[in-house]
Formats: structure tokens, C-alpha cells, sequence
């Protein structure tokens, strides 16, 4: 199924089930009570949100004052800005989905796997196996590539050096003839 599609059903079905859960709680429980309790969940969240954003600003901050790649962290900015879109919407079924995306458990798993579905392989050349010209394998986030991030584990993590001890990048030398 094309993925406008998907986004099409999606944004007729998400307000029709809001729409449903208001009535059927507001039915229940009563109007007033049900209002309230979507305008105290858009202010919990916000305040969740605050502090979960505050949380991934720092370790932003501190993975780049060890020379590290905040590749995850800025990713779960995104998931939180998601997160900050959902709870904002009033209803009960985007505010729970807020809420689960606010977990930091929840968000870097969804992250991973996104990036393990999603994430192709960099390197020009050859099918990302050789060590030869162009076979840099792997992706930016696995710490397989040759370059600024080498030595670095996933998403920026340590994972090893090179056989001299040093953490510097891997240098290939090599000669270029452009032919016209």
C-alpha cells in the first residue's frame, strides 16, 4: 500500500476513534469530567515533555563535549516532538500514544528499530563488505564507516581502536586520474 495512502486512512480513522472514545467517556462519566480530563492530560504532557526535552538537551551537550555523534539524541527529539504533537491533540487515544513516546525506554527502541529497518548502508562502492576502495561498510550509526566517526560504536558509543592503540580516523592514501 502506498504510503500517502496509509497517512489518508490514517488521518480519517485517528479523529473518527477520537471522536468515538470522547462520546463514549463523555456518556459515561460525564462532559465536564471528560474535558477536564483532556485539557489536565495536554498539561501533564507538556510538563512531561519539558522535562523529558531538558533530559536529551544535556546529553546532547555531553556527548559532544566527549567528541561523540549525538545521532540518538537528536532522533528522540524528533520522537519527542511527535510526542509533544500528540498530547497537545485533544483525545485519548493521540494522548496515550504521547504518553508511551515520552518513556525513554519505549522512544530508543522505537528509534532502533527504525534505524535497523530503514537505515541502508553508506559507501559508494561495492556491497559494503570489502575493505578495498569504496567498501567503507556500514552506516553512520554503527560505527562500521572509515572516517570522522571511526573507533565509535553504535550511535556514537566506543566500541574499539585500531591495531596502533590510537582513537584517530583511518587514513587511505590512493591516486586519482580523471579521464575526459
Amino acid at each position: 500500500m502506498n504510503p500517502l495512502s496509509i497517512l489518508f486512512i490514517l488521518f480519517i480513522a485517528i479523529p473518527l476513534l477520537e471522536i468515538y472514545l470522547l462520546i463514549e467517556v463523555g456518556g459515561i462519566i460525564g462532559a465536564f469530567p471528560t474535558v477536564f480530563m483532556v485539557v489536565f492530560t495536554a498539561v501533564l504532557g507538556a510538563w512531561l515533555l519539558r522535562i523529558q526535552g531538558f533530559s536529551t538537551l544535556n546529553r546532547v551537550r555531553r556527548t559532544l563535549a566527549n567528541g561523540g555523534i549525538p545521532a540518538l539524541e537528536i532522533l528522540e527529539g524528533a520522537v519527542l516532538l511527535v510526542s509533544g504533537a500528540l498530547l497537545l491533540t485533544p483525545g485519548f487515544f493521540t494522548d496515550t500514544i504521547g504518553f508511551i513516546c515520552l518513556a525513554p525506554t519505549f522512544r530508543r527502541g522505537v528509534i532502533r528499530w527504525a534505524l535497523g529497518r530503514f537505515l541502508t548502508p553508506l559507501g559508494g562502492f561495492g556491497n559494503g563488505t570489502g575493505n578495498g576502495a569504496g567498501g567503507g561498510a556500514g552506516s553512520a550509526f554503527d560505527g562500521k564507516t572509515d572516517g570522522p566517526g571511526a573507533g565509535k560504536g553504535t550511535l556514537g558509543k566506543k566500541t574499539s581502536s585500531n591495531s596502533h592503540g590510537s582513537q584517530g580516523p583511518k587514513t587511505i592514501e590512493g591516486e586519482f586520474h580523471r579521464e575526459d
